[in-house]
């Protein structure tokens, strides 16, 4: 019910889903009458692998996290991650108030142990094909502890999702050098070069898109600012190539001679293609589409839903903590 265009979006995406993958089901929660008249539309209302199941209530796009923790215990969203820890579901997916699905997510399934908070992971385009990022917001202040987890998780993350037997680990910072950063930054940094993680040290603002690591570290709020960056360059980007073929009519010469290249450009670009950010650290798999999705980047979101279940993520995430555990108990 949730995002800019709510079951609009999501119904037509969930039935390519499930159009896609034979083995894949999916239970859309929300208002049924909403749901089902989507589904009508579609010509999906019929099918076997496809269950609505109701609730009374929906988060607004702007409402208080508290607010729909504490108000609207039969929101979609809600009732979702209800079904999540009740092993009705493997997974949520969800276009909604991401603050308020963190707080709701993090109330109802609970963080795995040795995880403080949970952080939002997400893929952004890189020279070397993608980096994981995390954390994009679910922490405004980390300390250097919680960095760690956060990288190991990353680490996990990229394993799963890449296939890396050792994903390179980077901590985001303003320098390379170890004299560099504030005192929480340096002592995360030693903190991960104990870790049994594949940690390459410091990387800049520029080595996200360089392929320098596989995973960046960083806090919340820097990472927050720093992805909310990267979308303001892309669309400036995209609208200068536009009002630049535009131009003339050599310019627009230009441009059609150009649109193979364009075309080919465009996949390694589009952010509905990395459409999905895990909330990871969480007993339950819950990804966050972007709000604004179309159908084909809420697909998307889902397919990252489907790669986190067969892997999973949680169970190999409270692994790679384990050790960690074990030596905090024996000191």
């Amino acid at each position: 019910m949730g995002g800019d265009h709510g079951p609009g979006i999501v119904v037509p995406a969930a039935l390519d889903a499930v159009g896609q993958d034979p083995s894949l089901k999916l239970i859309l929660v929300g208002d049924e009458t909403r749901v089902g008249g989507e589904l009508d539309q579609h010509g999906g209302s019929r099918h076997p692998r496809l269950q609505v199941h109701h609730a009374s209530q929906s988060i607004d796009m702007d409402e208080a996290p508290s607010q729909a923790l504490r108000g609207k215990k039969d929101s979609s969203m809600r009732v979702a991650i209800n079904l999540v820890r009740d092993q009705q579901a493997a997974a949520c997916v969800s276009a909604g108030n991401t603050g308020a699905l963190m707080a709701i997510a993090r109330f109802v399934l609970k963080t795995l142990p040795g995880i403080d908070r949970p952080a939002i992971c997400a893929q952004l385009p890189s020279t070397a094909g993608h980096v994981h990022m995390l954390d994009l917001g679910a922490n405004v202040e980390s300390d250097a502890e919680q960095l760690r987890q956060f990288a190991i998780m990353g680490s996990v993350l990229a394993t799963v999702v890449d296939g890396l037997d050792r994903p390179r680990v980077g901590l985001l910072n303003i320098g390379e050098e170890e004299i560099k950063g504030n005192q929480c930054v340096k002592q995360a940094a030693k903190l991960l070069s104990e870790c049994d993680i594949n940690y390459v040290g410091f990387v800049e603002g520029d080595d996200i898109f360089k392929g320098t690591a596989d995973v960046v570290v960083c806090d919340g709020f820097i990472g927050n600012i720093a992805l909310k960056s990267c979308e303001g360059v892309a669309q400036m980007m995209g609208q200068f190539l536009r009002e630049e073929f535009s131009r003339s009519l050599l310019t627009r010469l230009a441009g059609l001679l150009a649109m193979p290249i364009l075309r080919k450009l465009r996949p390694r670009m589009d952010p509905r293609e990395y459409n999905g950010a895990s909330f990871v650290g969480l007993r339950g798999i819950v990804i966050k589409s972007h709000g604004g999705a179309d159908r084909k980047a809420f697909l998307n979101a889902i397919a990252v839903a489907r790669t986190e279940i067969e892997q999973q993520l949680p169970d190999r995430i409270s692994a790679s903590m384990t050790p960690i555990l074990q030596h905090k108990e024996a000191v």
